[in-house]
């Protein structure tokens, strides 16, 4: 449970349900954007950057990032926000391999934009989260997420060149400005005529507005992005290649987004037809496909090892079983449902928009279970259902509420000054399932020996060589930890669904 994707995804009706129980917000994925203000909560030394400081004075200032930018006024936002955003997303991701690999990329992308003179800070965040974005200033983020879907260095060139695009166009910089004018304008719209009509058109309009100007700047950001790789020499095709990697991508998560397009009324990007036809029409104009080069072998050598999905800190997922080396924890979800580990929550999803929710909290030990179940936080709690129980010898409290369409159970487990906290929602036409479901979950919950928080090792991308007589199912057999192994074997290959595995042929498999 700690701290998406590269496309904004949906709001999932489960996740909405679950928020209409707590008040609490759930987790919305954000896209590729460039981010300002919306990070200052968070503390300003959080994640500073670590780098090495040595007690030599040098004769002459040396040439950093931080020297070459000094005259760029854009580069105070990014530097202001970068320590946040390593905050946000788990620190920087050091491995020395893939920063060489990168480093090569980034050069040659930077001798070939319109404004060669700007230096890059590319920034690998430790998170399995799919995710790249700029700051004003030469501030670029790629996510170890991002780096396993990729299948060579064209492909992440393609999406650092479309970062840099942000970076020279000053998207930043216009969108600080647009969003303060339309903060503006909403709060006098809304303040004069929110109780007419009229007032909330002019409201959607501007929204609409600011949505459009978003999606504007993200295909010309995809249109300088390409223009950079086939400067470059790259494959130019990489750009619609990974566009679809990535819908794949998402269509292989479909479980976490909901069914109402309206629920992505917003998001900043375009839809993925319109971009893949825009990046292969641009790239069209740097030859027939196979012009450039893809430079697999050295990008697949740079990410062998590379770590894979959530860290230590955060927990692992493992199939249906999340395991929490550090809280000592372990539960299990049921058959068909599917774990995802977010910032704020480890969420599950499964048939007939049955949803769970697993979070903890600090609570006195001096203070009853059924005091805190009591005091308010779950809306529609029916008090007659409140019950007194033991979970693998902790204490232990559940209860039912109703809200809305669904019916929830609450299940709270007390461990040390931890109060661990289910919370499984059921549409309500189908609440007799709510309490076979709620149970299998929260009685699965025990503490690990010390032997089995010994023996939970992270997951890393290994790259693999065909050999005579593999396919794609027997090499998806080799992965560990992750469910639907040949659909995941595929996605991380980008291999469709009637590819046959070549032999001699080097693959990314998941293992240990």
């Amino acid at each position: 449970m700690t701290a998406t994707s590269f496309d904004r995804k949906r709001i999932g009706i489960w996740r909405t349900a679950l928020a209409a129980l707590t008040g609490g917000a759930m987790l919305v994925a954000s896209g590729c954007t460039t981010i300002e203000a919306g990070l200052d909560g968070l503390t300003a030394d959080a994640g500073a950057d670590s780098s090495v400081q040595t007690g030599y004075a040098a004769s002459r200032r040396p040439v950093t990032f931080e020297t070459a930018q000094a005259g760029d006024p854009q580069s105070v936002i990014g530097r202001t926000q970068h320590p946040k955003i390593l905050a946000a997303y788990g620190g920087a991701y050091s491995d020395p391999k893939l920063e060489r690999t990168l480093a090569t990329i980034v050069g040659k992308l930077a001798a070939a934009t319109d404004d060669p003179t700007r230096a890059y800070r590319i920034t690998v965040l430790n998170s399995p989260n799919i995710n790249a974005f700029a700051l004003p200033g030469g501030y670029v983020y790629i996510t170890r997420g991002l780096l396993a879907l990729a299948n060579d260095s064209a492909e992440v060139a393609a999406v650092i060149g479309h970062e840099m695009g942000h970076v020279t166009a000053n998207h930043g910089i216009e969108r600080q400005r647009r969003e303060q004018a339309a903060e503006l304008a909403s709060r006098v719209v809304s303040e004069v005529l929110e109780s007419e009509p009229a007032g909330q058109i002019a409201l959607a309009k501007g929204k609409l507005s600011l949505a459009q100007f978003s999606r504007q700047q993200e295909l010309q950001a995809d249109v300088l992005g390409i223009k950079h790789i086939g400067r470059a020499g790259y494959d130019p095709f990489a750009a619609s290649r990974f566009l679809k990697a990535m819908d794949a991508y998402a269509n292989l998560r479909a479980a976490f987004q909901a069914d109402n397009p309206n629920l992505d009324f917003l998001a900043s990007h375009p839809s993925a037809p319109q971009r893949i036809n825009l990046a292969e029409r641009h790239a069209r104009e740097f030859g027939p496909r196979g012009t450039g080069a893809t430079d697999r072998d050295r990008y697949l050598d740079g990410i062998d090892g590379m770590l894979f999905g959530d860290s230590a800190s955060e927990g692992y997922v493992r199939e249906r079983t999340f395991l929490h080396p550090g809280l000592g924890i372990t539960f299990t979800v049921p058959d068909r449902f599917t774990l995802d580990n977010t910032a704020e929550a480890v969420l599950a999803t499964g048939p007939g928009d049955t949803a769970i929710r697993f979070d903890g909290v600090a609570l006195p030990q001096n203070r009853r279970l059924v005091d805190y179940v009591n005091s308010g936080w779950i809306g529609g709690l029916i008090p007659s259902t409140i019950r007194e129980r033991r979970i693998a010898g902790l204490e232990a409290v559940s209860a039912r509420a109703q809200g809305g369409e669904y019916v929830f159970d609450v299940t709270v487990i007390r461990l040390g000054g931890q109060v661990y906290r289910f919370l499984t929602a059921v549409p309500a036409k189908a609440a007799k399932d709510v309490s076979t479901v709620a149970e299998e979950v929260a009685n699965s919950f025990h503490q690990l020996s010390p032997a089995d928080k010994a023996a939970l090792k992270p997951l890393r991308i290994r790259i693999v060589t065909a050999r005579p007589g593999d396919t794609a199912d027997t090499l998806s057999r080799r992965m560990v930890g992750i469910e639907r192994k040949e659909p995941m074997f595929r996605l991380l290959n980008e291999l469709g669904p009637d590819d046959a595995v070549k032999s001699g042929e080097r693959y990314k498999i998941v293992a240990e």
